[in-house]
């Protein structure tokens, strides 16, 4: 696939629930490769929209752990919890193009509606909203304001092209609904932060884990629906744990020793290894040779 015209700007955006661990290392590492590898630059932005999942000092100690490992962004880091006026902006664009909506619904009352409409939702899967509030709110108090999925072209069957795993389709109406844009808390979903954040950025690549290969068409139409252009995206493999579960911090996954260089560089090899790069003559080159190693193998085969 081409490069989108104005060059590559790629971007690691991690939440601040804890340090990196392995499997996170894995998402920076790519995404630091990737934008090497096309001559372009590296972002970070720590994704703080959630304060109580965020635990204090987390975020700092993340670009600690990222300049330790030699990945250092080319511009300065931004906070998501910086930029609420952004996406209040956004969100009012959708709302008057007619593509957004307030929503009264509780959780209990969504289920109740699925369930008298026999849908019966499966454990772990996110229960579809059954367009409750979409003609309004019959006069109760908006909690939460929804994006309207049927408005946008390619809702019931959305196509796009992952650079690893190629071509992916979903069908957002039946599988997702109208999605959350902000939440009943007042805080701001992380499908709406994202796509303004990276339009605001001039994000061309997103390089992260599979596990959000999923959230991605959702983005997509978001992106339509706000007139931003589209990334390419690129979704690396997961680390699982010894259970075959992703390796995730909510799981105890422990965090990376970056504490001396010899550590941060066994770190990183764990790293490449999962991204398929292998060790090449010379481990005891340092950090800084091994990521141009790497680098060159990663423009082999994703360049």
């Amino acid at each position: 696939m081409p490069l989108p015209p104005g060059g590559y700007i790629g971007r690691f955006a991690p939440s601040p629930t804890g340090p990196l661990h392995a499997g996170s290392l894995v998402a920076a590492l790519a995404s630091w490769l990737d934008a090497r590898a096309h001559g372009g630059q590296w972002l970070v932005r720590i994704e703080d929209i959630d304060p109580p999942r965020c635990s204090p000092g987390a975020d700092l100690f993340l670009l600690q752990q990222l300049a330790a490992c030699g990945l250092h962004p080319d511009q300065p880091p931004v906070w998501q919890s910086q930029r609420h006026a952004l996406y209040a902006n956004a969100l009012q664009r959708l709302i008057q193009a007619g593509l957004a909506y307030g929503c009264a619904c509780t959780r209990k009352e969504i289920e109740a509606a699925l369930l008298a409409q026999g849908v019966q939702r499966a454990r772990h899967q996110q229960a579809v909203y059954p367009g409750t509030c979409r003609l309004g709110s019959h006069g109760r108090a908006v909690r939460a304001w929804r994006l309207e999925v049927e408005r946008i072209a390619g809702a019931t069957d959305l196509h796009w092209q992952d650079r690893r795993l190629g071509p992916q389709t979903q069908n957002v109406a039946a599988e997702v609904g109208d999605f959350v844009l902000q939440r009943a808390d007042g805080l701001w979903a992380y499908q709406l932060a994202v796509v303004v954040d990276d339009a605001a950025q001039g994000v061309t690549d997103i390089v992260r884990g599979a596990d959000l290969r999923d959230n991605t068409a959702r983005q997509i139409l978001l992106q339509r629906a706000l007139g931003l252009p589209t990334p390419r995206y690129l979704h690396t493999p997961l680390v699982l744990d010894a259970r075959g579960e992703k390796l995730s911090k909510q799981h105890g996954a422990p965090a990376i020793d970056t504490r001396s260089a010899a550590s941060c560089l066994a770190a990183l090899r764990q790293a490449a290894q999962a991204l398929g790069l292998p060790e090449e003559p010379g481990a005891d080159a340092g950090i800084s040779d091994q990521l141009l190693r790497w680098t060159t193998m990663w423009r082999a085969r994703w360049g």
